[in-house]
């Protein structure tokens, strides 16, 4: 079976990873890009990393040709407007990868896209959210202390990103002389990414959560997240390492490492790596994504796997560019 793609709002660094990955997908055939500021220009023309492997040319509106899967790459705010106002084709699964779907009082019949919390949901569904970057790092780092009830005590997070967390478009924080060999704190308590760590641990947990007291910040790097969480924990070392274990043991792309991880052994992957250690009273636990794979594209990428009923890690078995 291969299926046909369609992809709003082509010109962003979600956009550019999604069609490197569907381009090399054995079963996936990209069939259109829609970008109206940037309409009849050949993609590879702004993703330049697509020179050689794509011919197709950007689109100013939604095509009539019938499509299986239409991503939604655009801005926050826009995606919710743009359903509204497009014909899409009746039968074709949407996956959007804004945050306009992604909390309960706004999903209008989108499933949320976490493939480790709800991957047979996501599998019988025909409208995806998927997760933001921050999101996805932190729900993995804590959802098998949810599943298993044991958030009791507040938790504190640290994570940093690299600067294509922030976009294409450039910003005085995005540019090269302002971040390199530099790191700053950014929405401290209020990050706009909690409220979907909160609906899915609290779904996951089925009690009260504790507060969580997330602080991110912006690293001097391109591209991945690295987060450090820790919260007061009865359990031993060994009790939360099969915890961790069970928690993932069907998930392709999630492991607990036994050894501190690194931030490059997932960039340019769709993996997620923690590592989870007890000190004195407290649990610390450390995760590492890539912000625009596991935290974005590729995780739509796994959704749309899933939908389809492919193999999970079709299209998505990446090299991490550890030197």
């Amino acid at each position: 079976m291969r299926v046909r793609a369609g992809i709003v709002g082509g010109t962003g660094y979600t956009a550019g990873e999604l069609l490197a990955l569907l381009l090399h997908h054995p079963q996936v055939e990209v069939a259109w890009v829609l970008s109206r500021s940037e309409a009849g220009r050949p993609v590879a023309e702004v993703h330049d990393a697509l020179v050689g492997l794509t011919e197709l040319a950007f689109c100013e509106s939604v095509p009539v040709e019938a499509v299986d899967v239409v991503f939604l790459c655009l801005p926050h705010g826009a995606a919710r407007p743009f359903l509204e106002q497009q014909q899409l084709p009746a039968s074709a699964k949407i996956i959007d990868l804004s945050r306009d779907h992604r909390l309960e009082d706004s999903a209008d019949g989108f499933v949320y896209g976490l493939p480790e919390w709800q991957a047979d949901r996501i599998a019988a569904a025909d409208r995806v959210a998927n997760p933001g970057c921050f999101a996805t790092a932190l729900q993995l780092a804590l959802l098998p202390l949810a599943r298993a009830g044991l958030l009791t005590d507040e938790v504190h997070v640290h994570a940093l990103t690299g600067a294509t967390g922030a976009g294409r478009s450039l910003s005085a924080t995005t540019h090269f002389a302002w971040r390199t060999a530099n790191v700053s704190v950014y929405k401290p308590f209020r990050h706009q990414h909690m409220d979907e760590v909160r609906q899915t641990l609290q779904a996951a947990q089925r009690k009260a959560l504790p507060p969580i007291h997330f602080v991110p910040m912006r690293g001097p790097w391109a591209r991945g997240i690295f987060a450090s969480l820790y919260t007061r924990t009865e359990r031993t070392a060994e009790e939360l390492h099969a915890l961790y274990d069970a928690a993932f043991a069907e998930a392709p792309f999630t492991l607990r490492a036994d050894r501190p991880i690194a931030l490059k052994q997932v960039v340019q992957t769709n993996r997620c790596l923690i590592h989870v250690m007890r000190q004195g009273e407290m649990a610390h636990i450390t995760c590492a994504i890539d912000n625009l794979l596991k935290g974005a594209s590729g995780q739509a990428v796994e959704n749309m796997n899933l939908m389809f009923g492919f193999e999970r890690t079709a299209g998505l078995r990446l090299k991490p560019g550890v030197f």
